[in-house]
């Protein structure tokens, strides 16, 4: 018999679960979301909405009296809230995993608990606390806000003592941690799946890249190493048997010089950086993600051709409406999310190029940068 579907969260990621749950109607057979944004991303792909903050108590009531089963595309709901829902709802992933992963210091604490890798890290309740953990762990060291970041938002390198205040006050009245910077080599990461009955199933390690703390590009397969891919495949098999509840979680992982993985932070939910699934893969993150809770099979995670996501990101020149003007070929797919004013560093779409036997990632990296150069988003003519 076929569900109903709640989501909280209705951006981007909402939208892409709601087309992937209208492929299974057999499934599913409605998808509200609640979220706070006016026609929101999924509502214009057809989700009903309920429009409220993504932690209101009510709202949240509302949506499980109207849902089967509820799931998330933001780290930002009410995690106390769904706990006391969960007798009357499914709710995945669990809402005590979401209250884990959605306080970094709590997430650090159970990973290294659960003999996961993680940099050194420590709580901060004051300014002498830093300047002592500073020298204990050496500078340069992130200073990050405990909830509620993402993006980069609530992180602060800071490079020397004199930065010591300018961090704190950026970040006043806010719970704080530190953790000890990471030279890394790469930034990678792996989505994994663990349906309702325990079944796990991994995508191959992607490698990342950043600009201003924003993914900007995901090279899939990842450029790595066997020995770096085992590994990293392994840490985040351990990490979903760790974790209670089913879904798809995002895990990112730094590697080090000498081919250490070490986790960086958790998403638990679709990720950005498994964007090259739409077209690398049979299953997609989001089918995934539906299958898992669900209760389904596991889809095959296999990345059939070579594929580099790129995200288009709102141009520093302007806010407001605008035109995108794309290349079109036939390896090219753009995914724009219907979000009508672009802002600085915002996420409107990304692009998915992929590539064929004959056709690696060099070849692919080189189309990236035609893309670059080809891809104009401007203010929308009146």
């Amino acid at each position: 018999m076929s569900k109903v579907l709640g989501i909280i969260g209705g951006g981007q990621l909402g939208m892409m679960l709601t087309e992937a749950a209208q492929n299974m109607k057999n499934e599913i057979s409605k998808i509200i979301v609640l979220d706070p944004t006016e026609n929101c991303p999924a509502s214009k792909v057809g989700a009903e909405q309920i429009i409220a903050d993504f932690k209101d108590e009510s709202a949240i009531k509302k949506l499980s009296e109207l849902s089967d089963i509820i799931t998330y595309e933001i780290e930002s709901g009410n995690s106390d809230v769904l706990k006391k829902l969960e007798s009357n709802t499914e709710i995945s992933p669990s809402p005590d995993t979401l209250k884990i992963i959605q306080d970094k210091l709590i997430q650090k604490q159970f990973l290294r608990d659960n003999d996961i890798p993680v940099a050194d890290f420590k709580e901060i309740c004051s300014k002498k606390e830093l300047e002592v953990i500073a020298d204990e762990l050496g500078l340069p060291i992130l200073l990050k806000t405990r909830r509620d970041a993402y993006d980069g938002r609530g992180n602060y390198k800071i490079n020397s003592k004199s930065e010591i205040d300018d961090a704190l006050d950026l970040f006043s009245g806010k719970s704080l941690m530190v953790e000890k910077f990471v030279k890394f080599e790469k930034e990678v990461s792996v989505i994994a799946a663990r349906n309702t009955k325990g079944d796990i199933a991994t995508y191959p390690v992607v490698e990342n890249i950043h600009e201003k703390n924003i993914l900007k590009m995901t090279i899939a397969p990842g450029r790595v190493s066997e020995k770096v891919k085992n590994k990293a495949e392994k840490i985040a098999e351990k990490t979903m048997k760790v974790l209670h509840g089913a879904g798809v979680f995002g895990i990112e992982m730094f590697v080090t010089n000498d081919d250490e993985i070490l986790i960086n932070e958790i998403a638990p939910r679709v990720h950005n950086s498994g964007h090259h699934t739409l077209q690398s893969s049979d299953t997609s993150q989001f089918e995934q993600h539906l299958r898992a809770i669900l209760g389904m099979n596991l889809g095959n995670t296999s990345i059939k051709i070579p594929t580099i996501m790129y995200n288009i990101l709102g141009p520093g020149t302007f806010q407001g409406e605008y035109n995108i003007l794309c290349p079109k070929k036939e390896n090219i797919f753009l995914k724009m999310y219907g979000k009508l004013q672009s802002k600085p560093q915002r996420k409107i779409g990304h692009v998915n190029i992929t590539g064929h036997d004959n056709f690696g990632i060099n070849e692919l990296l080189n189309q990236v940068e035609d893309l670059k150069k080809n891809l104009v988003i401007e203010p929308k003519k009146t």
